[in-house]
């Protein structure tokens, strides 16, 4: 029973289902995607924080969140010292070091392509257990090309040439599962935004892969038995203004690092930032353990306090022990996220800046689900959660306003959309199945335990996921 994973990088909801919506006027822009929703279902789903290109597609091909296993983002500094090589511990999956991902993560967190031995792999960050052979990919220097020229229409030129070689590759070596990531509806809309004219051209692309899998797949009398899903890692959302959040901190009269000018005489505090509106900030490089809050605290909350007041920051995350990340808005007050094995918590303090109207105690993770999911920061509290614990993490977490990003430099394409925060923009993704589910999917971690279910392979133990093809099991009362 082949299982194909298609992700429509970056296309968000709403976006997606006009696509699929006819008219009096118009046919859908995405016809084999509409049918697909028709015969089985569409979904909104929550991604992962940060929600970026990378680590949002760990969730996918491994089942868990990424911060856990290694990727607390697209750049990320190691304070250990113990991953990233002199003279700057700090990796950046923008450019050469996206080969470094693979050893990056977590070794004893199995992958798909691990799992799933006959795979097909497209544009996939993520490829530890994919033989090269399997491997569907550009050349580096058209994607340099591409990229540094803001060539927007050559990415979707890449988009077509993947469509062609994943087809075949399909049509000729029926793989059991397929990852197939097309960007060319991120980077439209990082350059024109989500609801561009070329975003819909983008949308067509992968329509046109969906239409063609699913007409050799009927030729060749297997189509009741393949599962196709089109999903996303990230939304967008509108930039209107660039904040330099490293420029900002050096004005605090600190020696910072940030990419891509990362060589710096002994840096006093490191900046990363993702998608591009989420960073972490590390201060005390000097220090191969991380330290927590409650002891930068003395130290560094006038820094903490500066950045809360820029306008660019909407929430400030301070992880401030192993069990707990105090969480700050400017204007809505503070609260803190606990976490203790698989229960989550949050308590006021001044007041309520994930604005869900109630403390939650000992929740597991449906119920922090279900106490988020209508507000502006679905699946926060999970999310937090889980990246004030990862080791690799940052000492403050920032998540950017509406209209701001953290980069204002060094973009070959000026962003007009950004995301990476924890804005239901960004946070909330579409997912299409071709077949009914058992059960109502919730986050896109749930796709990687649906897809060993439908191959029928055992799922590993610490996956963050559900899957959605298998009911969920009833406990009797003790």
């Amino acid at each position: 029973m082949p299982v194909i994973i298609i992700i429509a990088d970056g296309v968000r909801p709403d976006t997606l289902s006009a696509a699929l919506a006819r008219t009096n006027d118009r046919p859908p822009v995405a016809p084999a995607i509409a049918r697909s929703a028709e015969e089985g279902a569409f979904f909104t789903v929550t991604s992962c924080f940060p929600t970026v290109t990378g680590p949002a597609y760990a969730p996918f091909l491994m089942g868990r969140y990424p911060g856990a296993i290694g990727l607390p983002g697209l750049r990320w500094f190691d304070r250990s010292r113990a991953t990233c090589s002199f003279p700057t511990f700090a990796r950046s999956y923008v450019g050469h070091q996206m080969r470094r991902v693979d050893r990056d993560l977590d070794p004893t967190a199995p992958t798909l392509f691990e799992l799933a031995s006959r795979s097909v792999g497209a544009l996939s960050v993520i490829s530890r257990g994919l033989a090269p052979s399997a491997r569907v990919t550009t050349s580096t220097a058209r994607v340099a090309r591409t990229h540094f020229s803001g060539n927007v229409r050559g990415w979707l030129d890449i988009d077509r040439d993947v469509v062609e070689e994943v087809v075949r590759r399909v049509r000729d070596e029926r793989p059991d599962f397929v990852f197939a990531a097309l960007t060319g509806i991120d980077k439209s809309s990082h350059a024109q935004g989500h609801d561009a004219p070329i975003v819909g051209d983008a949308i067509g692309i992968v329509d046109e892969l969906v239409a063609r899998l699913r007409i050799d797949a009927e030729e060749g009398g297997y189509w009741d038995d393949t599962h196709i899903w089109i999903t996303s890692d990230h939304g967008h959302s509108p930039v209107r203004a660039h904040d330099d959040l490293a420029r900002g901190i050096a004005d605090f009269g600190l020696r910072v690092m940030s990419h891509p000018w990362i060589l710096t005489l002994a840096p006093q505090a490191a900046v990363m930032v993702s998608g591009n509106a989420m960073a972490h900030v590390y201060l005390e490089l000097e220090q191969r353990r991380r330290p927590f809050w409650n002891a930068l605290r003395p130290r560094w909350e006038s820094l903490a306090s500066a950045l809360l007041d820029r306008p660019s920051v909407d929430l400030l995350l301070l992880p401030n022990e192993s069990h707990g990340c105090e969480v700050r808005s400017r204007d809505r007050g503070t609260a803190v996220v606990t976490f203790d094995g698989a229960r989550f918590g949050y308590r006021r303090i001044t007041g309520d800046p994930l604005a869900l109207g109630a403390d939650l105690r000992r929740a597991d993770a449906q119920a922090a689900y279900d106490a988020t999911i209508d507000t502006d920061y679905p699946d926060s509290v999970v999310q937090i959660a889980t990246i004030a614990r990862a080791p690799r993490a940052g000492d403050l977490i920032l998540s950017a306003a509406r209209d701001w990003d953290f980069r204002a430099r060094y973009e070959p394409i000026p962003h007009v959309s950004s995301h990476g925060a924890l804005h239901r923009e960004h946070m909330l993704v579409p997912l299409v199945v071709n077949r009914p589910p058992a059960r109502v999917p919730r986050r896109t971690v749930d796709v990687m335990p649906s897809a060993l279910a439908a191959l029928g392979i055992d799922a590993p133990a610490g996956l963050d996921g559900i899957s959605f093809l298998e009911r969920a099991r009833r406990t009797r009362a003790a």
